[in-house]
This record gives C-alpha cells, structure tokens and sequence, in this order.
C-alpha cells in the first residue's frame, strides 16, 4: 500500500515512479484534488492539466485527470507545458491546475505541482494536506477512482502565454544581444522558441543560440537542474565561444532560469533579484519586494535605496505566494533562481525573470558583467548539498559550535557573526539532504566560514 507522506512534500509531490507513485495513485490523487476543491469552495470548475517531457508525464497525468472527472468535474489537458504555462492558464482563465513534473530531479522522478484557481498556491496549508489525507483514503479502501464522467477538453495556450509575457516586458527596442540558452533537454525548449526566438510573434533583437532543445526526460546532456555548477559547465563555454552577450540555463520545467555573463561567469541569483527588484519599483515605487532568508544581504539594501520595502519570507514556493498576496508585493526573488511577479498572479516565471534581464542588458551599453557587478556586494558560496543521517542532530551540533553568533531558526539554522558574515543551514523540503549557504564580506572569510562549517556537517 501507498505510503503518501513519503511523497507529499511540503508544497509539492514528488517521487521515483514506479517505486513510489504510480497511475493508481495518480488516479486517487486526482480524485482527492477535485474533492478538496469542493469542500475549499471551488464547486465546479474545470481543472487545467499539463505535463512536462518525462516519459511518465502523459500517463500520470491522464490517470489523475480520469480522478478529477470521476468526481464530476472536466478538465482541460493542455499537454506539454512549462510550469509557469500551468500558471498562466489558472490566472487568466480563473481555474485550479495541476502541473505534471520533478523540476530539476532526475529521471526517475515525477511530481505534481497543484494549484487554486488564479495560480493560487496548494500548500501544507493551503490544501495539500487534505489531498493527501483524502487520497489516502480512497488507496487504503482499495477504491482510489471511481469511472470517469465529465467531459474532457484539449487546449494549446503556448501562443497565447508567449504574448501575455510580452504585454510585461518590450524587448522590441533593446541592442542586439546574442543570447545562448541551455534548455537541459527540458520545457524551456518548447517556450523559448515562441517566447524569445523565430516563433516569436514579432522580430525581436535576439539572436538565440539553442543549447540541448531537444525534449527528453531522460536528460542525455546533462540534469536539468542549473544550481549545480557542473550543469553549467556546456553553457559557459558555448557563451565564449560564440561571443555571447548573456547565456540563460532553465530547468526541466522552465520555472527557474540562471544566468550567465558574457565572460561565462554565473551572476547570482540574488544580483537578479535585486536588478528585476530596482526595475519592478522604478514602476510601482514604495511597494514590497519579497526575499527569502539565504538571498545576499545586498538584496535588501538594493530594495531600500529604490525606496522599496524588504520583506524575508521561508524558502518555498507557496511560502513565497502566500506573503506576496498577503502584502500585496510586486516582486519576490529566491537565491535558487524563482523569481515571481505581482503581474503574473504571483507566481513564478523563469522567462519573465530572463526576459527583465534582457531588457536591462539591453536599455544600455555595458556588458552584463560590468551591470551584475552593480547588484554584487558580497562574496557567496552558492548552494552546498550534503547527505546526513540525522540533520536535526547536525544542526544542533553546529549551532553548539557558534555560541557567539546571532541564531534565527525561521528557516532552518541562520547564524550571522559581527564581521557581516553568516550561513544558513538547512534540511531540504523535497530531498534527504542538509542545504549550506554561506555570505561574507570577502572571499577569504567566506571560503574560510564555509570550510569550517563543512567539516563539522560532513564529519
């Protein structure tokens, strides 16, 4: 029998198909979702269904939408999509949706990422947990889907989503720009092409340089997962040897994008954070900006000197959401490269992301490296994965470590030290790992913290 809470995470599904989840549970998830949906006060509406390129996806998905329809409601496949399609489709057209994938996880693994009508978050909180108590029910009963009833409809929208992202952002009067993309063999080469390149629905300045566009979940290049700096490695130097202005690296569905300089350096995510920040209050002034806790210290005072309102929130994304709707935000960045916007029903968007630094790249003349610099204050280690046995014990054994620093336990372990430094440490969300994330003034304190506290995590 299916052990549901070794798959629902705090804010997603997620597991290795057909080991932990499988069509029967998908089928009883369905059903599970269109029940919570019900008692949340979402009578009726259709449900919207997209899948990434895993080969697992289309099965998935149409087992969990013969749930949906099982429970009365239709539903409207809109086939291959990037995560943020899914949001387009529940934002624009006021309906609840569920997006087929595992992100940046490797092939075996599926997920499904839900969400309320208007790309409302499904959280822990926020509904996720009674689909899983519900679809629990129904798998330990033996029943997990009934016969599906209500109709189902099909629906292409890439179009559509390709022209409201450009309604936010011109690109049609920048310099020319060379662009190098590495979509990981992954969504982002079905929406770039329609977003930025020859599908576009006007010329644009861009000449795009197609890395690995090419869909397959079986990722034969490389994971579709850009925080690992390895994964990097096939877009930094196609952006050198094509003379490159700028290099964009998606995930495997498209809701994260990185960045890379014309040097094939990576720019943090948090410099994007604080340049897509300084341009969202150039236009709405005096708004919140939301950041979560491991985004550089630069974050928040770039959002002050635009004469925005910083404001911290946990790693995640229906973390994110939930204060961006509460306040009202118009931007919000994370250093893993999600980056969510007021006018995009707050949800995140990689392309959205990369489209704002295009447009800043391009309003100007300096190189992108010379323009990052402007929002790069302090020296970061970037994220640092390590497997333990028992994380909370680590943890305490390295706060023990630090009894002079300043301790904030918000989100997992934040120490921060009188020299400006500090780390955050903290257990994964969807993976059995410890995540480290050190700042400091310079490259030698930092190197410096960042060994040490990872000596005492992996020892």
């Amino acid at each position: 029998m299916s052990d549901l809470s070794q798959i629902v995470k705090a804010y997603d599904v997620r597991g290795t198909v057909p080991q932990q989840w499988d069509e029967t549970v998908a089928g009883a998830l369905g059903s599970a979702f269109a029940q919570m949906l019900d008692a949340t006060g979402e009578v009726g509406k259709a449900v919207l269904i997209g899948h990434d390129m895993r080969a697992s996806g289309p099965g998935l998905a149409a087992a969990f939408a013969a749930g949906v329809r099982a429970e009365g409601r239709p539903v409207i496949e809109i086939g291959l999509a990037s995560t943020d399609m899914i949001y387009y489709a529940s934002g624009s057209l006021g309906l609840p949706g569920a997006m087929f994938t595992a992100s940046h996880n490797p092939a075996q693994y599926n997920g499904i990422k839900m969400c309320h009508a208007g790309a409302r978050p499904v959280g822990q909180d926020s509904g996720l947990a009674e689909v899983r108590e519900r679809a629990q029910a129904l798998l330990d009963k033996g029943e997990p889907a009934g016969e599906p009833t209500a109709p189902v409809h099909r629906r292409d929208l890439l179009a559509d989503y390709a022209a409201h992202l450009r309604t936010l952002v011109d690109l049609s009067d920048i310099r020319p720009l060379t662009v190098v993309v590495d979509a990981g063999n992954g969504m982002a080469g079905h929406t770039v092409p329609s977003v930025l390149g020859d599908a576009a629905l006007t010329a644009l300045p861009l000449r795009i340089v197609p890395l690995y566009f090419e869909l397959d979940g079986t990722f034969p290049n490389h994971e579709a997962n850009p925080l690992d700096p390895a994964n990097l490695v096939d877009l930094q130097r196609a952006v050198v040897a094509h003379g490159a202005d700028i290099g964009l690296a998606f995930d495997g569905d498209a809701d994260r994008c990185f960045v890379i300089d014309e040097r094939g350096e990576p720019v943090s995510p948090s410099a994007i954070t604080a340049l897509v920040a300084a341009r969202e209050l150039a236009k709405h002034p005096g708004s919140t900006v939301i950041h979560n806790l491991i985004t550089s210290r630069a974050v928040p005072e770039i959002i002050r000197e635009h004469g925005g309102e910083p404001l911290v929130a946990r790693v995640g994304h229906s973390f994110i959401k939930a204060e961006m709707a509460r306040t009202n935000a118009v931007f919000g960045g994370e250093h893993s490269a999600h980056y969510y916007f007021r006018d995009f029903w707050f949800a995140d968007t990689g392309m959205l992301a990369a489209m704002h630094t295009l447009a800043a790249l391009g309003e100007q003349s300096l190189p992108l490296s010379a323009l990052a610099a402007e929002y790069e204050r302090y020296v970061a280690s970037g994220e640092i994965n390590s497997t333990v046995a028992d994380q909370a014990a680590k943890v305490a054994e390295v706060r023990a470590a630090y009894p002079d620093a300043e301790a904030d336990e918000m989100d997992g372990l934040t120490l921060r030290f009188p020299d400006g430094a500090w780390f955050n440490l903290r257990a994964s969300n969807t993976e059995p790992l410890l995540r480290l994330n050190v700042e400091a003034p310079t490259a030698q304190r930092m190197t410096s913290l960042r060994d040490d506290v990872l000596d005492r995590v992996r020892r």
